[in-house]
């Protein structure tokens, strides 16, 4: 499995006007999986903001999901290799604006360069062209892209995400469709991987009534592709086992008791300097901001004026 896949995922970390008001917490597939993997991580990122470096693998997934994008923005004929190639460099004039990205191709002085940027966008555009492997860009007319799902739970838990692409048939059936730049899981993984997409399908079920045909993900990296049929006996499952997890990760707000959850992952992780399992320690936990975005916590909170 490609470690890439493993870190958070930068389809996850869009945003739009919207999501810079205020609201109540809500779970997402990766702040899921965060907690999943280390609940300790899952508070860096979530209640404390910490900041994070941008990588170029991260940067070229995003550049890649950009350019996907765009290229049902033409009309079917015109969904060409040539015409998505033509699109990466527009997107990435764009996407090096924000902030962090073009430091990535500026190397410390005295450190080589380990890629020149000619060769990771080179790199971008083979992933562009694996993906006309693997479907026929002419042949689909997406009924959304890079659309935000959500839907409140019976018991309150707000799910929301964003879904690389959803196709809807004449018949109604719903197909969910994930691109990930990295390789396609052993199957030990698979699970893994598929939670994303359960979710994406829970969601989908839950505000149209209907059980998504296929979940369909798209792997770049090796031009491979992994398609599961849910069913709703499993979504209910699957919804408890969401549910389980918003409870403890309440449980944990309310307390301030995030623990690390030391694994291979750990490597990649930014925030190693706080993690007391490499001998850091975390901040204090940030009892008012926790509790100014809705979280419920028995923890002081300073009150200021």
């Amino acid at each position: 499995m490609d470690v890439t896949d493993l870190a958070a995922d930068p389809a996850d970390q869009r945003t739009t006007a919207a999501d810079t008001t205020p609201r109540r917490p809500s779970l997402s597939p990766s702040r899921a999986a965060d907690f999943k993997t280390c609940p300790l991580l899952y508070r860096f990122r979530t209640i404390d903001r910490l900041p994070e470096r941008k990588s170029r693998a991260a940067v070229r997934g995003t550049l890649v999901h950009a350019v996907l994008e765009r290229l049902y923005d033409l009309p079917p004929a015109e969904r060409t290799v040539a015409a998505a190639r033509e699109l990466v460099e527009p997107a990435w004039a764009e996407l090096r604006e924000e902030a962090g990205v073009a430091e990535l191709f500026e190397p410390a002085e005295g450190e080589p360069v380990a890629e020149s940027l000619e060769s990771w966008l080179a790199s971008a555009g083979t992933l562009v062209e694996t993906y006309f492997r693997l479907e026929d860009p002419t042949r689909i007319q997406p009924h959304g892209r890079e659309e935000l799902v959500e839907v409140t739970l019976p018991d309150g838990l707000l799910l929301r995400g964003y879904v690389d692409r959803l196709d809807v048939a004449r018949n109604g059936a719903l197909r969910v469709v994930d691109y990930k730049t990295g390789g396609m899981p052993r199957e030990a993984f698979e699970a893994k991987a598929l939670f994303q997409m359960k979710f994406y399908a829970l969601v989908l079920w839950r505000t149209r009534g209907v059980v998504a045909a296929q979940l369909k993900l798209i792997y770049l990296k090796d031009g491979d592709v992994l398609t599961y049929a849910p069913d709703e006996a499993e979504l209910l499952r699957f919804e408890r086992t969401l549910q389980a997890i918003w409870a403890a990760i309440g449980k944990a707000v309310e307390t301030g008791d995030f623990r690390p959850n030391r694994s291979r992952l750990c490597s990649w992780c930014d925030h190693q300097a706080f993690c007391p399992s490499f001998g850091g320690t975390p901040p204090p936990f940030p009892a008012e901001a926790a509790a100014a975005a809705g979280w419920r916590t028995t923890l002081p909170v300073e009150v200021v004026g």
